[in-house]
């Protein structure tokens, strides 16, 4: 398949040291000289699915600073090496807290479907990749954000409890909070309880139609389907339950978007305009 290039983008595959699978990366670099300190980053999740539209975000946005109130900086995309938006078993495995579980394949002849090994990829992201960025680009330290969405929204948060220090900004778009009975939650409890600071600030983004019908959906024939899996996972509720928690942490600070007229899939290119907004600002 013929791929059309994005802007300013590298496309590599990088695998972990220890072996395994490799990760394709989508790095965007902005044009012109870094400044002293080097480029402020951000890493996104799902990058097969949204790299061209991050690239085209801050290429039109960061270009018109005065007008957007959005600086120049560096963006890196994790995804994988598949043609489609996603590889859901990859996916699940990466992106899911453990100790995880198993489920059925995705498909009659695919694999077992397992999560749990968060852990693992916040490992390559830390040891392996940020390195491997800050070889290739000078960026700031100070100011590193991750964006995730739905299973990467969960992992942003997992990693704000596992590794506070791992960045200054966190964006955490629809977040499975709900996932395998909660366990994030209890996390939070934890971190808060023992009084741990945080790094930076975080922002929480929901999408109005994640636990109520859209009126496309109103009379589908899964609707009821659709409406007993917004009472089980009450994602509306539960992400800004969770910013009311972050609010509470030491030295941090939290942020909560209701985005009206979005979905649990729509909401995540328009979350992707708030993370670079909030990643990059002028006034950080």
């Amino acid at each position: 398949m013929t791929h059309a290039s994005i802007p300013d983008t590298v496309t590599f595959d990088i695998a972990p040291a220890a072996g395994g699978e490799p990760w394709r990366i989508f790095l965007y670099r902005p044009p012109g000289e870094a400044p002293e300190g080097g480029w402020p980053v951000m890493y996104y999740l799902d990058a097969n699915a949204v790299a061209g539209t991050a690239a085209d975000i801050m290429r039109v946005q960061a270009a018109w600073p005065l007008a957007t109130g959005i600086g120049w900086g560096v963006m890196v995309g994790i995804g994988y090496p598949v043609d489609g938006a996603y590889d859901g078993v990859r996916r699940s495995w990466d992106l899911a807290p453990p100790p995880g579980q198993a489920y059925p394949p995705f498909t009659p002849d695919g694999p077992e479907v397992r999560t749990g090994g968060a852990d693992h990829f916040l490992a390559f992201i830390e040891d392996e990749l940020k390195p491997e960025i800050a070889c290739r680009v000078p960026v700031d330290p100070a100011r590193q954000a991750i964006l995730g969405h739905s299973f990467g929204g969960l992992f942003v948060l997992h990693t704000l409890f596992r590794k506070p220090e791992a960045f200054s900004r966190w964006i955490a778009a629809s977040p499975a909070v709900w996932w395998e009975g909660g366990g994030v939650v209890k996390a939070a409890e934890e971190f808060i309880a023992a009084g741990r600071a945080a790094n930076g600030r975080a922002l929480l983004i929901v999408g109005e139609y994640e636990q109520a019908l859209a009126p496309f959906q109103v009379g589908a024939e899964d609707e009821a389907k659709r409406v007993a899996a917004f009472e089980d996972s009450r994602i509306v509720d539960n992400t800004r339950i969770m910013a009311e928690r972050l609010a509470t942490v030491k030295e941090f600070g939290a942020d909560y978007v209701l985005l009206p007229g979005e979905t649990h899939m729509s909401v995540l290119p328009a979350s992707l305009n708030l993370a670079i907004r909030f990643a990059f600002s002028l006034k950080p």
